[in-house]
């Protein structure tokens, strides 16, 4: 399992390892019945705190993806591609609402956030 940690990110640790061992159960890279790095190996590993992994292990439980057996590591569990794009989804759905939600109470009308929107679509095209 490979991880991109990024300290300088607005995204918790937690929240990136969790969203890109996300990203590899949904393309295939982590498999079902793979077993994950021990949280302390992955702390050693990324020079992170193993609380920190701990939190995005229990995350990735508390949604489905993960299961941890006591005194034998964590491990990917078998989901159907439509659980985990359903899965992601809803998680982006959440960051939607909350960003829309945090725009309003900023005084943005609808027409503006779309417009933001589709500008940073646009420049997301171009990269």
């Amino acid at each position: 399992m490979q991880l991109q940690i990024t300290p300088s990110s607005m995204t918790p640790i937690y929240e990136q390892i969790a969203d890109q061992i996300r990203l590899q159960i949904k393309e295939k890279i982590l498999h079902p019945q793979d077993l994950l790095p021990s949280v302390r190996a992955c702390a050693r590993d990324y020079h992170i705190s193993a609380l920190t992994v701990k939190k995005a292990y229990d995350l990735l439980e508390s949604e489905g993806f993960v299961k941890t057996v006591q005194g034998k590591g964590t491990f990917v569990c078998q989901l159907s591609e439509n659980v985990i794009q359903e899965e992601m989804q809803r998680q982006v759905e959440e960051a939607f609402e909350s960003a829309i939600a945090r725009a309003k109470r900023l005084g943005m009308n609808d027409e503006q956030i779309i417009d933001l929107v589709q500008l940073l679509l646009e420049g997301d095209s171009l990269s």
